[in-house]
């Protein structure tokens, strides 16, 4: 039996990248049969990165059925996984999220879950010696990732580890940090060919406080005029994706990576509410600059108030 190994749906360089470095792990080293899978289409900075690294996409799954064994990368939130997870045979969690609850698996399993900022650092470090055996695509997968979730050590989930890590795939694989991390934010900032659902669901996960079901959507970028010149229909196309995705409301932050801030936009009063008790913020148009805030993970979802 092929085991899969997938990420959270609406993939980004994490959640696609980093089955690709556990397939190939349990191929290559473990002897185990396993396919890297996505849930869905990569965005644009993934798109990039599998290019640029000469990786096939992975094949995307809308339905898995159940008994398949499988590994569940990047995540652990049931909401950001197949309906039937539970139904599935989950042999291993590999993670640097916090434990959201509601999985149930088969029996004892393996879990890695380290508070560091990006799955495949936690990958590299669950190798060993065999690390030193990844073929150059999956060291630039893993490179990839790294930088993709430390917005290039910008962030403030990144460690010390992480940057160590990155150092020396880069020095294994002789590439100019800053000059690749660019590259790849260039190909994030470029949102031009999606509709503005399609934006506001790219990079989304869900969360319920306070009684309200959130879609917490992210979009980092190099060039946010591009996203904020759009905010009149992203906010208005916000009530179709709520009612869609049977969310109360859609909270979209536009993270400028290289001012290190970011813009919420503010439709409606419950937002105004959000942006003042979450991040103590002054709110008088229909959008609010939050200065030093990256990271949904770490800045974002733990703050949020209602």
């Amino acid at each position: 039996m092929t085991t899969l190994v997938f990420g959270h749906k609406s993939p980004d360089t994490d959640s696609t990248g980093s089955p690709i470095i556990w397939a190939w792990y349990l191929n290559e080293v473990k002897n185990t049969p396993a396919e890297a899978v996505l849930l869905g289409e990569p965005n644009t900075e993934a798109a990039f990165v599998l290019n640029r690294w000469d990786c096939p996409k992975p094949r995307i799954v809308t339905e898995i059925a159940d008994g398949t064994s499988v590994v569940i990368v990047d995540t652990n939130n049931p909401a950001e996984l197949p309906g039937n997870v539970n139904d599935l045979d989950v042999t291993a969690i590999i993670d640097h999220h916090k434990l959201v609850g509601g999985l149930e698996t088969k029996g004892p399993i393996d879990i890695t879950v380290r508070p560091l900022a990006c799955t495949a650092t936690i990958m590299y470090d669950l190798m060993g010696d065999d690390a030193a055996k990844m073929p150059e695509r999956v060291k630039g997968m893993m490179l990839s990732c790294i930088l993709s979730d430390t917005l290039e050590f910008r962030s403030p989930t990144t460690t010390d580890h992480d940057r160590a890590v990155v150092e020396k795939l880069a020095a294994d694989l002789g590439i100019d940090i800053s000059a690749y991390a660019s590259e790849m934010f260039e190909a994030k900032s470029d949102v031009s060919a999606f509709s503005d659902a399609e934006l506001l669901r790219m990079d989304s996960k869900e969360y319920t406080v306070g009684g309200k079901d959130f879609r917490v959507s992210v979009l980092e970028t190099t060039a946010p005029k591009l996203v904020l010149d759009r905010k009149d229909s992203l906010m208005a196309s916000m009530v179709d994706v709520a009612k869609e995705d049977g969310a109360d409301q859609v909270l979209l932050f536009v993270v400028d990576i290289l001012n290190e801030e970011a813009t919420l936009l503010v439709p409606n009063d419950l937002v105004k509410s959000v942006a003042e008790k979450s991040f103590g913020a002054t709110v008088s148009g229909d959008t609010v600059v939050l200065p030093g805030i990256m990271s949904r993970k770490k800045q974002i979802i733990p703050n949020l108030k209602v």
